[in-house]
């Protein structure tokens, strides 16, 4: 049977932001883990110096403060590190319109090259492998896949931990649906 990397490379990623408009808002947190063709793993993370307040109704979600993130890379130097290690894959996020238009608009405005490459969001793939599901939220699919059991001690809605999730989940959609065509 296939392995779901080897239809990769595939790069996923998740980004924090100081709210939810990706035109008023900024990133302070991406983290990605790329996965090649041979299964090989790697990651990238960083915090991102956002050049503004993050308000404590948002910190309280992703427990990101400004005092983390004063001394880190802006989004410029961040954006050209991202575009490096997630060259010649498919991007993969969990709801990816929303971390996809941050990456644009943040791009965009720091005069860099957009993404042109391959998206794919999670949740249609999880939708397609386990229809009928309550909830296509990551914290319900990571309830329900008990990933808890075999990723303990990760902090939801930090970018790093959402992304371990996210590649766990896109693990198993993908597996259970090239199960389906490698027996047609």
């Amino acid at each position: 049977m296939r392995k779901y990397y080897e239809l990769g490379p595939f790069t996923i990623f998740d980004v924090e932001t100081t709210g939810m408009s990706a035109v008023n808002d900024r990133i302070v947190e991406i983290a990605a883990l790329r996965v090649d063709l041979d299964g090989t793993v790697s990651r990238y993370q960083t915090l991102v110096n956002p050049n503004c307040h993050i308000s404590s109704r948002v910190s309280r979600v992703h427990h990101i403060v400004d005092d983390m993130v004063k001394d880190a890379p802006h989004f410029r130097q961040v954006g050209y590190e991202f575009l490096d290690f997630a060259r010649n894959s498919t991007l993969v996020a969990h709801n990816a319109r929303f971390d996809l238009a941050f990456l644009q608009e943040s791009l965009s405005r720091n005069g860099l090259p957009l993404w042109q490459g391959k998206t794919m969001d999670s949740i249609v793939l999880l939708k397609k492998s386990h229809a009928n599901l309550p909830s296509y939220s990551l914290q319900n699919l990571r309830a329900h896949f008990r990933l808890d059991d075999i990723m303990p001690d990760m902090q939801a809605h930090r970018a790093g931990a959402d992304v371990e999730w996210t590649h766990k989940l896109f693990e198993i959609s993908l597996t259970e649906l090239l199960k389906v065509t490698d027996c047609e």
